[in-house]
């Protein structure tokens, strides 16, 4: 699956100006992570698997 064809949402802990904006796309087995300041199309992503998003977020 390519970026542009998941459908990505941005974090709700990330600012409303724009500066530090996380954007995430959930699959059934991986959890696509990626920084909006970056080309949509070129970005890097950094992909990790369902326990460890949770494991992440539970960890706040």
């Amino acid at each position: 699956m390519t970026s542009a064809t998941l459908q990505w949402f941005k974090s709700s802990y990330s600012s409303d100006s724009g500066q530090a904006c996380l954007e995430v796309a959930l699959t059934p087995g991986t959890i696509h992570i990626r920084d909006s300041k970056n080309d949509p199309q070129d970005s890097p992503t950094l992909q990790v698997s369902p326990a460890a998003w949770s494991a992440f977020t539970a960890a706040r």
